[in-house]
């Protein structure tokens, strides 16, 4: 499926202070017809539950002003294939709320880091994150509904489940069966993990490997983050679009491949100043337009 350059979705990931549903007035104010938001703090464990008042307006404004698709980002206390088992415990019940609030929410997507196999082997850390992620949804109702579970690639930290597009790939088949799952990619993080997207010849490589991992059709939400850390880093530090070492041509190259243009394009890029939400919205859209 293609996307016309008016239709592609192109957001950010915004606040929610006042109730969930003002993530959709802050979108139309930053230009974006897409958005991500925390359904709760993501520092805490402590979350309550969506109130239906405030799930009713979101939906209602986002069908007034067409923004979609909605994406929620889970908690980074989540650790899914800790070693420890009283961690992976707190994150699955942890996990469960976040996919309760997604779904009550109506967002379309749940991104998810898996989290570290400190301590383990790497076969270990996909084997507990798949029975940890099933254990999560069990008797939950998602069954028919226009959602999925993102497994987002990460920086490439040693132990970080996620900083391969193999192991990214690998999780998404064995979850497959018993889970609603695609992919999130973050340009940062290919970036910062080795990945080669800045020049025309490694772009091209890239992608093809995610071809042949992922598919490009599993590839839903992408975050466009610039970099403020070298290509092979592991250094996961977000900079505004075009500032920073992977560069706006990169993010162009990006936009106008149709092989992506189902997804969403999401900026979590640093909130320095009032306005820089807007500000990296409408570079991405100049980038997409050009």
């Amino acid at each position: 499926m293609t996307t016309t350059v008016s239709k592609k979705r192109i957001g950010v990931h915004l606040g929610t202070a006042g109730g969930a549903w003002k993530a959709v007035e802050r979108a139309v104010e930053a230009g974006a017809n897409t958005f991500q938001i925390f359904s709760s703090s993501p520092r805490t464990w402590k979350a309550a539950p969506v109130k239906p008042e405030d799930a009713a307006k979101m939906l209602e404004l986002r069908a007034a002003h067409d923004i979609g698709p909605v994406s929620v980002h889970a908690s980074y206390l989540i650790n899914l294939c800790s070693q420890t088992e009283s961690v992976r415990l707190n994150g699955i019940a942890a996990f469960t709320g976040e996919v309760e609030r997604a779904l009550a929410l109506g967002a379309e997507s749940l991104v998810l880091h898996p989290g570290s196999w400190k301590g383990l082997t790497r076969e270990e850390g996909l084997r507990l994150a798949v029975e940890s992620i099933e254990r999560s949804i069990d008797g939950v109702a998602w069954q028919g509904k226009d959602f999925k579970i993102l497994i987002e690639n990460t920086a490439g930290a040693e132990f970080s489940l996620g900083g391969s597009l193999e192991q990214v790939a690998e999780l998404v088949t064995r979850l497959q069966a018993c889970a609603p799952v695609a992919v999130c990619l973050d340009t940062c993080h290919m970036h910062v993990a080795g990945y080669d997207i800045v020049t025309a010849e490694g772009y091209a490589e890239t992608t093809k490997l995610i071809e042949e991992t992922v598919g490009f059709e599993a590839v839903r939400v992408w975050h466009c983050n610039d970099a403020k850390a070298a290509r092979g880093s592991k250094l996961d530090r977000h900079e505004h679009i075009g500032e920073g070492t992977i560069g706006a041509a990169a993010f162009k190259r990006l936009l106008h491949d149709a092989r992506f243009g189902h997804a969403a394009f999401i900026a979590e890029t640093p909130v320095d100043a009032p306005g820089d939400e807007a500000r990296n919205v409408g570079v991405l859209r100049t980038l997409a337009a050009g």
